[in-house]
């Protein structure tokens, strides 16, 4: 017997449409056609197999004690879900009568590990293929089924979903009762769960919190003139242009080259007035813009958060329901925004199922320019997945809401881009020369809207005042300065996370991440967490009530500050979950070992937790520096050299101290002392002119204070 294992029910109707009939149907399966052509269809229902609880192991581990910490099982082992019980005793006597079994499980990596883990569970000695099917429609199941690949090809692929799962039984099973343990004993109630993930984008939530609250507005000041061409026929050539930074007035500017003293502001503006000056630089041009690229579902989920105010979970949902129930749209929980080659063909079918389901955008598909060819159609860039794009079905099965049309549309509206001229921007740019001051005046309009037509906006972008076209001016051409003003402003904190911004934040994790080499790893990798994930990952953290809404904007509780306040940085910091997500892809491409993933991981909570070395970590928290590098923690270690400090985020920091230096000069035995600016900690340095305190964000953030007697002054340090 040939056995499909689909990963849902869906999926395992579609699959069963695609192959021949007749049709017989039984509990959690469906016998398509007769004799040797025969073939049953089966399912799952998500994970029908959940990792084990703690007594399942131990029968001691059932109640919570810090001296049963940690908690490591000698062999895993998995349960069966009591939800499904009944759908998982169907697949095993279908497994055990199979002689071949195709594994149908979702392009992704738990979906490759929740069908491998029932194989696994019930074992058998049958032959597995696999297929990948990222769309719904019939013409794409039957292609799918017609190019099954040998299982074993995506066997790392397993390996990493199961790294990953057993990951976070570990991490969170320990680290939740290491620190709800310890708020007990403080008299606090309720559970305070930490992820491996959901931790540090509580993180990313409390310190934008924490660092509008302790914003300190500061005024800067920008100076303005208006410029008029020296010419008999200039009546219409005046322009506006502003005041740029030079290095004469370092002193004056802070990190973002913005002028903060009025005086030096004024005697600026008055040093320019009416006085003569040349252009010194002209320039002029018409830039094509291609395209955006097709969405992936955080691309998806980014952008119907900004346009629609909606929640990550609720894009999710929909779009699930659209590639589900529906079939409207192909796989949506896709990492990619790249298309294969040969869906290119498919082009003139999709748009005209597009006209359909969408009339509103009927006028754009009859537009479109099937010539046309963009970077999305690429085979190199397409994986597993490739990106969202609208399937070539052109009836939904029932009425779509309104929630549905608006992510049907957007999604369509990206896909007919790529058959849209490119956008062409007529960009001006005019630098002017008074004296040892410099004034630059920009223009930038769409000249031929092109793909941009099909682009939704935003009511209050519309509210942006046109910007009057620059003269078109050649280098050296004389000017003249008719006035100039000087305008106070005040530096603004950063908004609260919207979920439109909290998902950008996840998927763009680097840019929150000052260590270079470790921000240079996470450009490569996804950031926190997988496009399948953040969505509920952000919403668990709704539900364990360390998260709350205010308007549109995404707050932490007491709750949350309270827990991400006790945790160390290499917790509720997203450096090394990050860099977690990044060694379970090299599992997947089988350059790292998931044994000794699991290992290190293992030894980063006997240090998190205490365990058999309770009493001397203690000791060691107790005296240990903070690291001179990074100023996190640091913990004891043996070497060949002897014991010696380093820094508790090794292999990301390798600071490390002699024992012997117990009061270091660089005030690393102090509590870590946050930047004026961008909150990092603070290093005591030793330049020319002696001891001053720098930020370890440097050269990202620039700020320095005074060194008062070993410790940082309150003010400034004045520039050398």
């Amino acid at each position: 017997m040939l056995l499909y294992i689909a990963e849902k029910p869906s999926l395992g109707r579609a699959i069963a449409a695609a192959l021949p009939g007749p049709y017989q149907k039984g509990q959690g399966w469906i016998r398509c056609g007769k004799g040797s052509e025969a073939a049953t269809v089966s399912w799952c229902i998500g994970h029908l197999l959940e990792p084990a609880e703690p007594a399942s192991y131990n029968p001691a581990w059932k109640t919570w004690r810090k001296h049963d910490l940690p908690m490591f099982p000698d062999t895993w082992q998995v349960t069966p879900k009591d939800s499904v019980r009944q759908q998982l005793n169907a697949l095993e006597s279908l497994i055990r009568q199979a002689d071949t079994i195709v594994h149908a499980g979702d392009p992704d990596r738990e979906g490759q590990l929740l069908v491998d883990e029932v194989i696994r569970y019930f074992g058998t000695q049958a032959p597995v293929k696999r297929i990948l099917i990222n769309d719904l429609t019939p013409a794409a199941v039957a292609k799918a089924i017609q190019q099954p690949r040998d299982n074993l090809e995506f066997r790392r692929l397993s390996h990493s979903a199961l790294a990953r799962q057993r990951a976070d039984w570990l991490y969170g099973i320990n680290l939740t009762r290491f620190y709800t343990l310890n708020y007990q004993q403080q008299g606090q109630q309720g559970v305070y769960s930490v992820g491996r993930v959901q931790t540090p984008v509580l993180g990313l939530v409390v310190e934008r919190d924490n660092t509008i609250e302790h914003f300190d507005p500061k005024p800067y000041f920008r100076i303005e003139a208006r410029f008029k061409a020296q010419e008999e026929e200039a009546d219409q050539q005046v322009f506006k242009a502003k005041w740029l930074p030079d290095e004469q007035f370092q002193d004056h500017l802070d990190e973002e080259n913005r002028l903060l003293d009025r005086a030096t502001a004024e005697h600026i503006a008055a040093s320019v007035h009416s006085r003569p000056g040349t252009v010194v630089d002209s320039r002029f041009r018409d830039r094509p813009e291609a395209p955006p690229l097709p969405f992936s579902l955080s691309a998806l989920q980014i952008e119907a958060g900004r346009l629609f105010r909606m929640g990550a979970k609720d894009v999710l949902d929909i779009a699930q329901n659209l590639y589900e129930r529906h079939q409207l749209i192909t796989y949506p929980r896709s990492d990619s925004r790249y298309l294969p080659e040969g869906h290119y063909a498919q082009r003139e079918q999709v748009t005209g199922a597009i006209a359909r389901v969408a009339p509103d955008l009927a006028d754009a598909c009859s537009k479109a320019d099937f010539r046309r060819k963009t970077a999305a159609w690429n085979d190199k860039k397409v994986d597993a997945h490739h990106a969202i794009i609208p399937t070539s079905r052109a009836v939904a099965n029932g009425k779509l809401s309104e929630a549905e049309q608006r992510i049907y549309g957007l999604i369509s509206r990206y896909y007919l881009m790529q058959f849209s001229a490119d956008a062409i921007h007529r960009e001006g740019r005019l630098t002017v020369r008074i004296s040892e001051h410099r004034f630059r005046a920009t223009e930038t309009a769409v000249l031929t809207p092109g793909w941009k037509s099909l682009e939704l906006k935003l009511r209050d972008s519309n509210k942006e005042t046109e910007k009057s076209p620059l003269p078109r001016l050649d280098k050296g051409e004389p000017v003249f300065c008719e006035d100039s003003a000087v305008s106070e402003r005040k530096t603004q904190p950063p908004q609260h996370f919207t979920d439109a911004t909290l998902l950008s934040a996840m998927t763009n994790i680097a840019r929150f991440v000052t260590d270079p080499e470790l921000r240079k790893t996470l450009r490569e990798t996804d950031g926190l967490g997988t496009e399948a994930t953040r969505a509920n990952i952000i919403d668990t953290l709704f539900k364990r009530d360390y998260l709350c809404r205010d308007s549109r904007h995404i707050r932490a509780t007491d709750k949350g500050k309270v827990l991400i306040n006790a945790l160390p940085e290499s917790v509720s910091k997203p450096d090394r979950t990050a860099v977690w997500e990044a060694t379970l892809d090299g599992i997947r491409r089988g350059e790292d070992d998931p044994r000794k993933f699991l290992e290190a991981l293992k030894e980063e909570i006997r240090q998190f937790v205490g365990g058999s070395v309770g009493a001397a970590a203690s000791r060691q928290q107790s005296t240990a520096p903070n690291c001179p590098k990074c100023r996190s923690p640091m913990t004891e270690r043996d070497g060949k050299f002897g014991h010696f400090f380093a820094c508790t985020r090794y292999p990301d920091c390798r600071g490390t101290r002699p024992i012997e230096d117990a009061t270091p000069e660089d005030g690393t035995e102090q509590k870590p002392i946050p930047c004026p600016h961008c909150f990092s900690p603070m290093v005591r340095r030793k330049g020319t002119k002696g001891w001053f305190w720098g930020c370890s964000n440097f050269p990202a953030c620039r700020q320095t204070l005074d060194d008062d007697d070993g410790k940082p002054a309150t003010r400034l340090r004045k520039s050398t």
